[in-house]
């Protein structure tokens, strides 16, 4: 399985690898990013989202390579809570308007540097903790100026395996991502032989 080539590989340059292996947090918004974006209601009024299983995956591979996982969100939301416990992601920060001061907070209780933080958002309340973190990513369909600011913009739209995405180019900055790929063609590689 050694020389595995990702598909997007070219495109990332080897600053974004410098930038990317030294990350040892991922934080990641919620609407916009890890859904589409858009907020659906059911005639009672309750609140749906769709969440993409590619992502959910990915974040499961990054926590499985040791790299911690927050999930920081303007909105308030039990779904959102329901998808995170699901995935075994403890860092849940709900309610949070000031992004950059939520990314300051998990920087203090990890006692890790502002380099060592990856966030990706796709809007306006997003730039602050973008620009602070030390990789900063973003999706096409994000706001013009965040995608400015971004080190990276997926291929991938939000809520459609931007996170996935964003979870393989670090695992593949840090050399990771061929041993997280490893398992899934070790049973097809067997059945050949």
């Amino acid at each position: 399985m050694t020389g595995m080539v990702h598909p997007l590989q070219n495109q990332w340059d080897d600053a974004l690898k410098a930038k990317a292996a030294g990350i040892r947090l991922v934080a990641f918004d919620v609407d916009g990013i890890m859904s589409d974006g858009r907020l659906y209601f059911s005639a009672g009024g309750d609140e749906l989202k769709t969440f993409n299983i590619l992502d959910g995956l990915g974040l499961k591979q990054l926590m499985h390579a040791g790299i911690t996982v927050a999930v920081i969100t303007g909105r308030r939301s039990p779904l959102t809570e329901k998808r995170m416990n699901d995935l075994g992601i403890s860092h849940l920060m709900q309610g949070r308007e000031d992004k950059r001061v939520a990314l300051q907070e998990l920087v203090a209780d990890m006692g890790i540097t502002a380099g060592q933080i990856g966030y990706m958002g796709d809007d306006l309340p997003d730039l602050p903790a973008l620009q602070y973190a030390g990789l900063g990513i973003s999706v096409p369909n994000g706001h013009w100026l965040v995608r400015q600011h971004a080190d990276y913009c997926t291929q991938a739209a939000g809520g459609q395996g931007a996170v996935r995405e964003a979870c393989e180019l670090i695992l593949w900055a840090q050399g990771q991502l061929e041993n997280t790929l490893a398992p899934y063609l070790a049973e097809s590689q067997d059945d050949r032989a």
